[in-house]
């Protein structure tokens, strides 16, 4: 035995045995200690100074979406949400493009559709929501043939650190469970919809088994339900059974203080203070984001699922609200407490203001929204200002 194995290894030495290519983006390894980063949601496919900007906060990946770009047929990369029939060439051709670009920056990037076969984002579908993919599982395995067709394509790019399968899914919604339901209702919501097409686990586990056909080792990562709540996890049973899934949420609770809407109010709801959350009205400060925070945590301790697998996928508030900067460092506080990833939303965005934190709190210079119009570049210098200040420190880190 020793004298095969150590002409094996010789021969393996000399280059005589093929073993089969190296899978470059197997890198679960990058997540096992604290990853911080932003969110990319952009209209046009990011340059290299847009990627080795945020990189030069010190960020070590991106959260990439790709819904805004210019399609090549109706939606990008998946053709068309009413019917898939493969990814067209010249989508996929700018996303590696893209991908190349980031790459370059020092950035990790995961990937994150807006929009799946029988899910198309509202924002590009007239503002309606779309939930036909949960309502029928055909759907499924429509998301499934294009999952596996993209992890075949983006399987050994060296820059991609996870698949992010669908961003903010909400099978709850329209479908019997109200949103901030206590845990009991949403358990009990789960256990009347197990096994249908609203079963969010089970669609996990179907789209995760199609990309592990092609690609057994890039990491998954798996929104939780109602938009990504952070108190949606609650009805999980457990985790899913592939063992290189991160398990993300997403942060803007008390949404009705954080949001856009909230800035048209003759009298803003304030941080600290009262903000109607759920079907009560609740008082939200510093001890009221942690103990909201701790809910995916003690998730996440209770199904054995080590805290290196939970990521915030996404948090922030509009920049120009008064309660914005205590906010953005109360959570990131929390979250820094069990030293989960996080990527905040969102980095020098070129079709939204609202929430690009380099911009201060005043109002954006007017080329922004011309240049929109006219589908150029976002022409808006950008600095670091007090408003970025709690995201900005903990990057350099």
């Amino acid at each position: 035995m020793r004298l095969i194995a150590s002409s094996f290894l010789a021969l393996a030495l000399a280059g005589a045995i093929v073993t089969g290519p190296a899978h470059a983006a197997d890198l679960i390894d990058f997540w096992d200690k604290p990853q911080h980063g932003g969110n990319s949601f952009n209209r046009l496919p990011p340059d290299e100074a847009y990627f080795k900007a945020l990189s030069g906060y010190g960020a070590t990946w991106v959260r990439l979406s790709y819904d805004k770009w210019k399609p090549a047929k109706r939606d990008y990369l998946i053709g068309n949400a009413d019917k898939y029939e493969g990814i067209p060439a010249a989508d996929l051709k700018t996303l590696k493009e893209t991908l190349d670009r980031a790459d370059k920056a020092g950035l990790k990037v995961v990937i994150t559709p807006l929009s799946l076969p029988g899910m198309r984002w509202s924002q590009n579908n007239g503002n309606k929501f779309d939930g036909r993919i949960w309502q029928d599982k055909a759907w499924w395995a429509e998301a499934a043939s294009f999952w596996r067709d993209l992890a075949r394509e983006l399987k050994d790019h060296p820059g991609v650190a996870a698949y992010n399968i669908i961003n903010e899914p909400a099978p709850e919604k329209q479908n019997g469970l109200a949103e901030h339901a206590d845990e009991k209702a949403m358990q009990d919501w789960y256990a009347s919809k197990k096994g249908s097409a609203s079963d969010l686990v089970a669609f996990y586990e179907t789209v995760i088994a199609a990309i592990r056909e092609v690609d057994p080792a890039t990491p998954i990562m798996a929104d939780a339900g109602w938009y990504a709540a952070a108190d949606a996890f609650s009805y999980w049973p457990s985790g899913l059974s592939d063992q290189k899934v991160l398990y993300s949420f997403h942060m803007y609770e008390p949404y009705a203080a954080t949001s856009a809407p909230n800035m048209k109010r003759e009298k803003p709801y304030a941080y600290p203070g009262k903000v109607p959350f759920g079907e009560s009205e609740e008082n939200w400060d510093k001890a009221r984001v942690a103990s909201y925070l701790d809910r995916p945590v003690q998730w996440a301790k209770d199904k054995g699922i080590a805290l290196n697998r939970v990521v915030a996928g996404e948090f922030g508030c509009m920049r120009r609200w008064t309660g914005c900067k205590a906010y953005l460092e109360d959570v990131l506080t929390t979250l820094d407490k069990d030293s989960l990833h996080w990527a905040f939303y969102s980095f020098r965005e070129d079709s939204w203001d609202g929430m690009d934190y380099e911009l201060g709190s005043k109002k954006v210079h007017w080329k922004y929204w011309d240049a929109i119009d006219a589908g150029t570049p976002d022409p808006i210098k950008r600095t670091a200002t007090p408003e970025f200040e709690p995201i900005s420190k903990r990057l350099a880190r």
